[in-house]
């Protein structure tokens, strides 16, 4: 079976909002591009948490499922349901097999999930994974860091220039943003 990939997935978390954006360039092996338009970053639980995927596809949607279950169980505390989530994912045959990680926030709280049983807070409030993450996060680091741009902002021109940089990343951009002043 040949694999599917190529994925930036971005987050910023500046000023009370928490933004997460992806690409949507999804290759087979290293030369052909098999969709430009792919949704990677999605709202889940009533819309109160945002996740970005990056990695196989259908590994990603089965970890979506199981943390959006781990949600209903934990009534949307996402720190307590993305370290049950880990721990599943570490411990479980199938799962451990999973080629996949994943962003995810709701208005408080920002992650990093991944197969090794790893929650990570990024420091500073920015992360990215993927295919083109460290080019997202260069740039995205620099933006928090040099300018006044709002999250959601620093997450599309972080993405773009990936994108630039990155045979997998394209500029279909999806972004969605939360807002911890808001009650949802």
């Amino acid at each position: 079976m040949t694999d599917l990939h190529g994925t930036t997935i971005c987050a910023v978390k500046r000023g009370g909002k928490i933004a997460i954006g992806g690409d949507g360039q999804v290759t087979m092996g290293e030369s052909v591009i098999m969709k430009s338009n792919a949704v990677k970053v999605k709202r889940i639980y009533d819309d109160k948490v945002i996740i970005g995927f990056a990695g196989s596809v259908s590994d990603a949607f089965a970890l979506s499922e199981k943390l959006e279950a781990m949600l209903q169980k934990y009534s949307g505390n996402l720190m307590r349901s993305a370290v049950e989530l880990a721990e599943l994912w570490r411990d479980g045959k199938i799962m451990r097999k999973y080629e996949a990680m994943i962003i995810t926030a709701d208005k408080e709280n920002l992650f990093i999930v991944s197969g090794s049983g790893d929650v990570i807070e990024p420091e500073g409030g920015v992360c990215a994974i993927g295919s083109g993450g460290n080019y997202a996060l260069a740039a995205a680091r620099a933006l928090t860091e040099n300018t006044d741009f709002a999250a959601d902002d620093i997450v599309k021109k972080a993405l773009l220039i990936a994108g630039n940089l990155c045979v997998f990343t394209n500029d279909r951009l999806t972004i969605e943003t939360i807002d911890s002043n808001k009650s949802n």
